[in-house]
């Protein structure tokens, strides 16, 4: 029974280790996207239009210092490293997570036991 907890726990967060990844390529898809439309002949609208897809880079790469090409690139190096922040986050969550599950399962399976009772 106690080996099915920590499973479970397992299964779970399987769950949520792919979200920062899932972020990060969204976020990538609406860069391209940005560049794409920058060689559209309807360039200014387009742009907007991927402001709420951008979310909070929206500022940083369609205004600023340097060439659009140059703030997507910007964009794309601080969307990877908040990437490998998040999943690091996430994983150091993820190994606390099973650690407590796993030492209360050993302790549930030492309670079922009868472990430490007298006469156990």
């Amino acid at each position: 029974m106690a080996f099915v907890i920590v499973g479970l726990a397992g299964i779970f967060g399987t769950y949520a280790a792919p979200v920062p990844l899932g972020r990060a390529l969204v976020r990538e898809a609406a860069l391209d996207q940005v560049l794409l439309a920058a060689s559209a002949p309807d360039e200014a609208s387009r742009l907007a239009a991927l402001r709420p897809v951008l979310g909070d880079s929206a500022d940083a790469v369609l205004s600023g210092p340097g060439t659009l090409p140059e703030r997507v690139a910007r964009e794309r190096a601080r969307i990877r490293a908040a990437f490998e922040r998040q999943a690091a986050g996430l994983a150091m969550r993820l190994r606390l997570l099973i650690g407590v599950v796993t030492l209360a399962a050993g302790l549930f399976g030492l309670a079922m036991l009868g472990v430490g009772r007298p006469g156990g």
